[in-house]
Order: structure tokens, then sequence, then C-alpha cells
């Protein structure tokens, strides 16, 4: 803090005016001294990769690859918020399931009621009674008169008994859970304390965030295909097992597109965010090729190490792998849990689990939370600039509270890509719920016609000029230094343009280097 002529925390929130000419998310050597840029180029490349590779790459795509065969501006504001809210609530989860991994044996690998089993119950209809042990009583039953009982596995028992205290449905929201409150809380933090600096502090924490999830996926793969019945779980994945068939299918392209636009974050803001703190000159179509590579290939990675351990959970329950995979939550806090159980040193193998999935929730967490704070700041320089601390902590307050209604008993699901209505296992979600879910959406997209109706109201002319100004390039629309600016974008260009024509009230854009 004495670096930048802070004497106290205070001055680092509130900024003194005294020292306000100093930015301290400003570095001598930036280019740009008003927005300020990367240290180096490694901490740009490991934030973008950080940010791309997230949760998805993890629960999503290994369960797609099993199951296939193998306005703008505010818009991407609103869906970053909706989405940092998911995102932290994720953070919280992995971080209970972190610390209740500390425990010998882990609490998820016993049943602590009667409806509770490793193993679906198994009944024969003998006369008109259900007699259970009927394999005991050496009595011979026919195939049509045995019945099985679907019943709660341990992990997933304590998922939703434990760590959720999960009502009957959406109408019983219930009291808020607190130790998953205490862990929003504590993931918030972390969030704040690695942004309050913005992309200065945020660059030196991606080394470790971005980088210890390979070792720890690197680990677990390992570990996984040296027990038994691995072969079979990644054979499930890509291999003998896999139905290649399924590649002529339309469904297959959809999901692979819809994992490719989900991971990568496409048009959240997410991408020109981070690349905006480049140099000028910075090489965007290298960088975009390593960071999609580097995406793709986490993904595929990734698979290797959770189908190799679902195959040994296959394996151990002597059950076919598609019995035991699962997507999203089902394979992060059941499915997963439930197969790192049965392994020796269980509580090992699950904090180094709970770890990756909480370094690359919170890699992910780093770009959206950094999509808003620099949207505010870039849309209100006088008044923000120099109260990023500020901004940081209001934003990551306000995300918390919004987060707190998602720890309490009830689970909010919402299917976003097909029309189906959404639910929770077997328990559907009422009217009032899915009214709820398509206002979200609603939020989130009516900002382009909004702003585009305002745009064309406030701007000269007939209907065909205003559309046709409000289509093209604004006059002040150039780098953001004059040094970048050449002949084309100089001031007095740009002064000379604009007295010539009528003022349209188009935003002043900025080109940076994600626009090269």
């Amino acid at each position: 803090m004495r670096k930048y002529k802070l004497n106290s925390f205070k001055d680092l929130i509130f900024r003194n005016p005294a020292v306000a000419e100093q930015d301290q998310h400003v570095d001598a050597g930036d280019e740009n001294p008003d927005r300020g840029n990367w240290t180096n180029k490694r901490e740009y490349i490991l934030s973008m990769i950080g940010y791309a590779v997230g949760l998805g790459n993890i629960w999503r795509f290994p369960y797609l690859a099993y199951k296939n065969g193998g306005g703008v501006g505010i818009a991407m504001v609103m869906v970053n918020l909706i989405v940092s809210i998911y995102y932290n609530v994720i953070i919280a989860y992995s971080l209970y399931y972190l610390f209740a991994s500390f425990q010998s044996p882990l609490p998820w690998s016993s049943c602590s009621s009667s409806n509770c089993s490793d193993t679906p119950k198994v009944y024969c209809n003998v006369s008109g009674n259900l007699v259970f042990n009927w394999t005991q009583l050496n009595i011979t039953c026919p195939p049509s008169d045995i019945i099985t009982e679907s019943v709660q596995s341990p992990s997933e028992q304590y998922w939703d008994h434990v760590v959720l205290q999960r009502s009957s449905g959406l109408d019983e929201t219930g009291p808020v859970v607190w130790h998953l409150a205490l862990c929003l809380l504590l993931g918030s933090m972390l969030v704040t304390a690695t942004l309050i600096k913005g992309i200065k502090s945020s660059g030196k924490v991606v080394y470790f965030t971005a980088l210890f999830p390979y070792v720890l996926i690197l680990t677990l793969l390992i570990r996984g295909v040296t027990l038994e019945g691995a072969s079979d779980g990644i054979a499930y994945y890509v291999g003998s097992q896999s139905n290649w068939t399924k590649l002529t299918e339309a469904e297959v392209w959809k999901d692979a597109t819809t994992q490719i636009f989900f991971s990568l974050s496409v048009a959240w803001g997410g991408l020109m965010t981070l690349a905006s703190y480049n140099n000028f000159h910075n090489n965007i179509f290298k960088d975009s090729f390593v960071i999609t590579l580097t995406n793709a290939a986490t993904s595929m990675f990734a698979g290797f190490a959770i189908f190799s351990i679902l195959g040994h959970m296959a394996h151990t329950y002597k059950v076919s792998v598609a019995e035991v995979v699962k997507e999203g939550f089902g394979l992060a806090f059941i499915a997963y849990p439930d197969a790192l159980s049965k392994l020796p040193i269980s509580p090992l193998w699950s904090i180094l689990f709970f770890v990756m999935l909480l370094t690359v929730g919170l890699d992910s967490q780093f770009g959206g939370i950094e999509v808003i704070t620099t949207c505010l700041i870039d849309a209100f320089p006088k008044l923000l600039k120099s109260k990023r601390a500020l901004i940081t902590i209001a934003v990551n307050v306000f995300i918390y509270l919004l987060g707190l209604p998602c720890v309490t008993r009830v689970i909010l699901v919402w299917s976003l890509i097909t029309l189906t209505r959404p639910s929770y296992e077997n328990i559907q979600f009422p009217d009032w719920g899915l009214a709820l879910g398509w206002c979200i959406i609603a939020f989130i997209l009516l900002w382009i016609p909004v702003i585009a109706v305002y745009k064309m109201v406030r701007a000269d002319g007939n209907p065909w000029k205003r559309l046709k100004s409000l289509c093209s390039p604004s006059e002040k629309w150039h780098p953001y230094l004059d040094i970048h600016r050449g002949e084309r974008y100089t001031e007095e260009r740009c002064s000379k343009n604009c007295n010539n024509k009528p003022e349209t009230n188009v935003n002043v854009n900025v080109i940076t280097s994600s626009s090269l």
C-alpha cells in the first residue's frame, strides 16, 4: 500500500483525494495510463484460460460426450450478473464439501436412515407378498415377479438432507441454510480480495487458480486409470462402447455448439473485457487459437479423469457405466463423491477433487465480476475510476445478497436450452416458478430492444436517417490513445466531421485490441 501512497485500508477503498492522481490499478510502465494494462502476457493468457475453463469442462462436457456418442452491452452485464449468482452458489457448495472432506470416513460414505442403500432393493412377489431376502430362503423367483425399488445412495442422501436440507418443492422455500450462507460469504470474500485491485491483483492469483487444476486433474487421472473397471468407463467415454452413429443426429451438434458457447462464454463480455487490458498491438488472433484449443483439450482431458473413476464405481456396484453417469450437480456432488468414498485414503482424493472444483469455479467468477466492474467504471470514469475497490466490494455484496435465496431449502433449476418443463429429480416446478424463470431471461434480453428504441427516439432526422446513423459507426469511434489513431482518426478530422454532420447521440465506443 505504501507503494501507492495509501496510508490505510480506508484509502484503498474510498481513495484519498490527496493521492487520487496516482491510480493504484495503473503501473508506471502501462501503455494505457487511464485504464492500465496486464503486467505481462502470461497473466493475461492464464486469466483467459481460467475464465474459459470452468465447471462446464468438468461436469458437463464429459457427460455430453458420453450422451452423444462420444443493448448488447447492457445485456452482457445482466447475463454476467445472473450467472455470477449461480457460480457463487456452486463455489459455496464446493467449499462446504471441501471442509467436510477433512473427516474420516467421509460423511457421505454411509447411510443415516433406512431408505438408503448402496444398491437398489430387490423384492420377489411371492403370492402377493413382497419378500426381500428371498435368495436366502432358497425361493426361486421368476423374472416377472422381481420388483426393484430405487433408494437413495449415501452420497445422494447426504446431498439432499445434509447439504441442501432440501424441501419438498419450490412452494416450500424454508429458511436459509446457514452453513451454506457462510460458505457463500467466504466465496464472496475470496473473489473480492482477488479483484480488489483489478487485473493487477487477479493476474497474480491466476498463476495458482488456472494452473493448479491441471495438476489435480492429472493426479486424479493417474489414480483413476489404476483402478479396476477404469477401462470400462473410458470405453463408454470415447471407445468401443461409444455410439458413433450419434454423429448423424442434429441434437449432437446442438449440444456441441451449446457446450462451446457456454464454456468459452462467447458474447458474455468476459473475453472482450480481459482482452481490453492488453497493449494495443497485441496479437489477438494467436491468443484466440491458444485459448480455444486449450479449452477444448481441457474438456477432453478432464473427461478421462471423470470416466475412469466412474468406471471403477460401476465395477464396484456391478452395474453398467450408463447407470452411474450423471451431469451437473449429480456428477459433481453425488456420483463422483460416491466413487471417491470407495477409494483408499478417500479424504485425500475428495480434498483434491473439491479444490479443483473450487479453483475452476473461482477463475470463471473472476471474469464475470470483472465484466460488471469494468463496464461500470468505463461508463462513468470520472465518478468511479478512483473507486474500483469500493465498486468491487459493492458488486460482490450485491451478488451475495441475491444468492441467499438460492441457499434456502429449495433448488432453483432452469431449462434455458430446451422448452422442456424444468424439474429437479421427479419434482415438477409450479407455474409461478416457470414464469419467474422466463422473467429472468426477459430481464436479460429486453435491454437490446429498449436501448434501440431509445436511441431511435433521440437521433435526428427522419426515421430512415435515424436508422442509418444508428447502424453506422460514430465519428467519435476511434482508438482510445492518441498515439494509435493515425491520420484517419486524428482529433482534427474527427472534429471537422462531427461539425459537418448532425449529432446523432450515439454512444462513444473505443477500439481495443480485442476488436482487431
